[in-house]
C-alpha cells in the first residue's frame, strides 16, 4: 500500500489494514449510523440510559469497522494522556453505577420553567460526559460515544441536541483542557463549553 506524505499510522480493520486517511470517512459514517439509531430509538420511546444500550450504540457505530472491540467494554488497562482510567475488570460495574446515577440525577432536575433549571442541566451534562470519559469504558471512540451520551439525556428531556464542535485544533485543545480541569474536580470549563453549545442549539 503506497504511503501518503505525512501518513504515519495504520489500522487493522474489517476492511484490511488501512491508513488514517481512509479510516476517517469510515468513522464519519460510523457516527452517523450511531446517531440515526439514537434518533430511531427516541422516536419509539424514551432512550434507555443503561450500560447495555451504550454498548449497543458503540457496536452500531464502530463494530463494523473494528469487530474485535465494537460494542465491548475494554478489558485492557490503558493510559490516556496523564490519566490512568480504572482497571478493565472494574468497567462493567462502574458503567452500571454511572448510568443509574445519571437516571437518578435526571429525576431531581428542577422544573423546566425554574430559574435554576439551565444551571442544573448543564451541571448534569458536564458531570455525565466527564465521568464517562474518566471511566474510558471502550478501547476507542469514547469521546464520540460520550458526546452522544449528552444528547441521549437531552433528547429524553425533549431538548435540542448539541454539537460541541471540537473538530478544529484550537477547539479540541480547549475541550481537552476542560476535561483535565474536571479530572481535578473543577467542572467550570467543561460546563462553559457545554452551555455555549446548548444555547447555540436552542437559538
Amino acid at each position: 500500500m503506497p504511503k501518503k506524505i505525512g501518513e504515519t499510522k495504520y489500522y487493522e480493520t474489517s476492511f484490511g489494514i488501512i491508513p488514517r486517511s481512509k479510516l476517517i470517512p469510515l468513522e464519519i459514517e460510523g457516527i452517523k449510523k450511531a446517531w440515526d439509531y439514537l434518533l430511531k430509538e427516541r422516536k419509539s420511546g424514551i432512550i434507555k440510559l443503561e450500560a447495555g444500550f451504550v454498548k449497543k450504540l458503540h457496536k452500531i457505530g464502530y463494530g463494523w469497522i473494528f469487530p474485535e472491540h465494537g460494542g465491548k467494554f475494554r478489558k485492557e488497562d490503558v493510559k490516556v494522556s496523564d490519566h490512568n482510567p480504572p482497571k478493565g475488570y472494574l468497567i462493567p460495574q462502574l458503567m452500571e453505577n454511572l448510568m443509574k446515577d445519571i437516571q437518578e440525577r435526571i429525576k431531581h432536575l428542577p422544573d423546566l420553567n425554574d430559574n435554576i433549571f439551565l444551571d442544573r442541566l448543564i451541571e448534569l451534562l458536564a458531570y455525565s460526559h466527564h465521568k464517562f470519559l474518566w471511566i474510558h469504558p471502550f478501547f476507542d471512540y469514547n469521546g464520540r460515544i460520550g458526546r452522544l451520551l449528552i444528547n441521549m439525556i437531552l433528547l429524553n428531556l425533549d431538548l435540542p441536541p448539541v454539537d460541541l464542535k471540537i473538530e478544529s485544533e484550537l477547539n479540541r485543545k480547549k475541550y481537552i483542557k476542560a476535561l483535565q480541569f474536571a479530572d481535578n474536580g473543577n467542572y467550570e470549563k467543561i460546563e462553559k463549553l457545554i452551555k455555549k453549545s446548548f444555547l447555540e442549539a436552542i437559538n
